[in-house]
Order: structure tokens, then C-alpha cells, then sequence
């Protein structure tokens, strides 16, 4: 690009494809508008301009601004930037630009550890619709196999991780033990990575000390919310979020769930006090949602939605391998889509992987009120929903 090109830029002002900075300062700002032109549809960083459009100079020696620069593209994302930079001198002061194009590989680019895209004359991070829109763009299929790229051996809890161990009646105390890192490798928490170990999304949300910190697991939580009504435009009384493992996501929202109160119900003389559904029954869908559901769809959560006559559990993406609705009704052979996951699960005490879930909810719910629960698959929109009724035609 060269100086005339530069001029139309500054003439024509800041927009999606133009951003002015007055120097280098920190580089955080020139890195965000670097990733998020990168990770959209290129553009340029003019600096020595002001916003007004005016040419202010970059202060700093140019071959230091260069060499800056040039460190930048290499270290300061995620994986090095291929940009062109330039300068000019000018009457008003020297001019640097860096011609960022649009990132080809795998994945979006990061800075500071999180994405950024440009939005008319801003750098901001995507909202969850637009960062799976970016990853889809980009062709990044996450599975439980995936390596994250900025989950590092110490991100990973290895109490945790040996607790998992002893419940599957590994002694871990007595000496001598495999070398940490190997076993997190053989048990594919860990894999190699550019000749570094890093962590799979299934030792993310299994091990995993902060699960929730990446851009590609930010969204991997149950979100819990309660309203007055039976529909999403009711007003909201209650939210939670069951973030962590995924043992502790189960946890966390069936908590919340049970926290939402109690009612009396008689059976002849006798006062029993009950939750608004059974226990067993919205654990068993909580744990099929956070464990079945589809990781490559990375910009939706999993929903515990309680409203005034029923209680949803939507989990994003279809029945895992082909399942129908009637055979999982029918209790068929599981199949699951993320099986480290699903060990880890059934190793953690969460389910037995026999193919009982439904069944154990169906009885669950007619020995509860005498109703049926019910099993959509959205193929359209990418969603499985369990609902529960709260009131049903059992006497109470």
C-alpha cells in the first residue's frame, strides 16, 4: 500500500476497514484492532493520526517503531500475523501503517487471550452468536480429542484429576507413580501440541482448574433461569449459572434447582414435603445435556429454564449418532458423542451408561404427578429439549 493509498484512508476517516492511533503507547490497543482486522475482513492501522483525521506524527524513533512492530506481528497474537508495514514521512510528523489481511487457519486469532472483530469503527470481543459464526468461518471443529491452545499442563487440576483415579480404584499414593504428565497424556487430558503438551477440551471440562477462561469453553456452562410465566418474554425471578467441570456444572445447577423451594402434598394423613420435580429425574437430564451435547457448537450454552407449568432442559445440537427420539424413549444401547467424557461421568458416580436415562425419568415422573416427560430434537436450530410438567394427573 503506499502513501496516496494511506492519504484516501486518513481523508476518508475510521471505519470497519481504517483505525487511527496517535503512536504505539502499550501496543494493547494497536494488538486488539491487529486481531480483530485479522480475524474479519483486513484493514489497515494508521498511526501518527488522530481521530479528527489529523496528522499528529509518531514521536518515537522510526527504526525503533519498525522493529516494534515487526516483534508484534510475530509474538503478540495468538500465532504470528502475515501484515506489511509501512511509513512516510509527512510535514506534520512521521507516519507508520500496518496493512493487516484477513487470518487463514485454523482457528480465530487472540490477543490478550481472547478473540476481537472489528464492528463498524470498533474492536470488540463477538457475541456468542457471531464467536461460532467466526470458528464455523474458520472451520474449527472443536471435539473432546481438540487440543486448546492456551490450556497448558498447569491449567489442569491434578488433585482433580487423581481423585478421578481412586474412584476408578487406582492407588495414586503408592511410589513408585508415572511421571504426571505422562499419565494426564495417556488418559488424553494432555497432547502434544508443536512439541508442547497441551490440554484437550475433554481435560478442560473434566480436570480443567478454570474451565470456563478459554474463548472456545467461555460459553461450555449451564444456564439457569427461572420465570413468572411460560414463555422466555415472562419476567425473570431467578438466574445461576452452573459453571466449572463437569461434574460440578450437574452440581451447581441441580443445586440452584433445589433451592427454588418446596410444596406440601398429602398421601391420606400423611404430609410430604417435595421439590418441584424428583431428584433423580433433572439430575439425569442435566447429566445427559452436559454430557452429550454437541462442543463443536461453540457460541451456545445448555439451558435449565423453570418456568410457571414446566421445566426445560435444552442442550445444544442433535442426539449423538444418529439416535432417533424413539429410540432413546425405548432405552437403546447408548451412543455417545463425547465418550472420555462420558467415562469420566460415569466414573464420578453420574450415571451408569445403560441406556436407562429416559427410563429413569419416565418413572420418575409417574410415580412423581403422574405425567410424561417429553423429548424434542430441533434439527433446524440444533437443539435437544427434555421438558418435565410440574403438574400432572396424579392425585396429590
Amino acid at each position: 500500500m503506499e502513501w496516496l493509498d494511506i492519504l484516501r484512508r486518513i481523508e476518508g476517516g475510521e471505519n470497519r476497514y481504517t483505525e487511527f492511533k496517535r503512536g504505539l503507547g502499550d501496543l494493547s490497543a494497536v494488538g486488539k484492532a491487529m486481531c480483530a482486522f485479522a480475524n474479519t475482513e483486513g484493514g489497515v492501522i494508521v498511526l501518527g493520526v488522530a481521530d479528527a483525521r489529523e496528522i499528529v506524527g509518531v514521536k518515537e524513533d522510526a527504526e525503533k517503531v519498525e522493529e516494534r512492530l515487526t516483534a508484534f506481528l510475530h509474538t503478540g497474537c495468538s500465532s504470528p500475523v502475515s501484515a506489511r508495514t509501512g511509513r512516510h514521512r509527512d510535514p506534520q510528523g512521521r507516519v507508520h501503517w500496518v496493512e493487516v489481511p484477513r487470518q487463514r487457519g485454523f482457528e480465530p486469532l487472540r490477543y490478550d487471550g481472547r478473540v476481537w472483530i472489528r464492528r463498524e469503527r470498533s474492536s470488540v470481543e463477538p457475541s456468542p452468536t457471531e464467536l461460532q459464526e467466526l470458528y464455523n468461518t474458520f472451520g474449527y471443529i472443536l471435539t473432546e480429542e481438540r487440543a486448546i491452545q492456551d490450556a497448558a499442563m498447569g491449567h489442569i487440576d491434578v488433585e482433580a484429576f487423581h481423585t478421578y483415579l481412586k474412584r476408578l480404584g487406582f492407588d495414586t499414593d503408592e511410589e513408585p507413580q508415572p511421571d504426571p504428565e505422562h499419565d494426564l497424556r495417556n488418559r488424553s487430558v494432555l497432547v502434544d501440541i508443536g512439541g508442547e503438551a497441551r490440554a484437550t477440551l475433554y481435560g478442560v471440562l473434566a480436570f480443567g482448574k478454570t474451565p470456563q477462561r478459554y474463548p472456545q469453553t467461555r460459553n461450555f456452562r449451564i444456564e439457569c433461569v427461572a420465570y413468572a410465566g411460560d414463555d422466555r418474554a415472562s419476567e425473570v425471578l431467578q438466574v445461576a449459572e452452573g459453571a466449572g467441570r463437569l461434574d460440578e456444572q450437574v452440581d451447581r445447577a441441580l443445586g440452584w434447582f433445589l433451592g427454588l423451594g418446596r410444596f406440601e402434598s398429602y398421601r391420606s394423613l400423611v404430609r410430604e414435603d417435595r421439590h418441584l420435580l424428583p431428584r433423580p429425574a433433572i439430575r439425569e437430564a442435566l447429566v445427559n445435556a452436559v454430557m452429550h451435547r454437541d462442543y463443536a457448537i461453540t457460541g451456545s450454552t445448555t439451558f435449565l429454564e423453570v418456568f410457571a407449568a414446566r421445566v426445560d432442559v435444552t442442550s445444544p445440537g442433535a442426539l449423538p449418532n444418529h439416535m432417533t427420539v424413539a429410540q432413546v424413549r425405548a432405552g437403546a444401547n447408548p451412543r455417545a458423542r463425547n465418550d472420555s467424557m462420558g467415562h469420566f461421568m460415569a466414573g464420578m458416580g453420574f450415571m451408569e451408561r445403560r441406556g436407562r436415562g429416559w427410563l429413569i425419568m419416565r418413572r420418575a415422573m409417574r410415580a412423581f404427578n403422574g405425567s410424561e416427560p417429553e423429548l424434542v430434537q430441533d434439527e433446524r436450530n440444533r437443539f435437544v429439549r427434555v421438558t418435565f410438567h410440574l403438574h400432572g394427573g396424579a392425585a396429590r
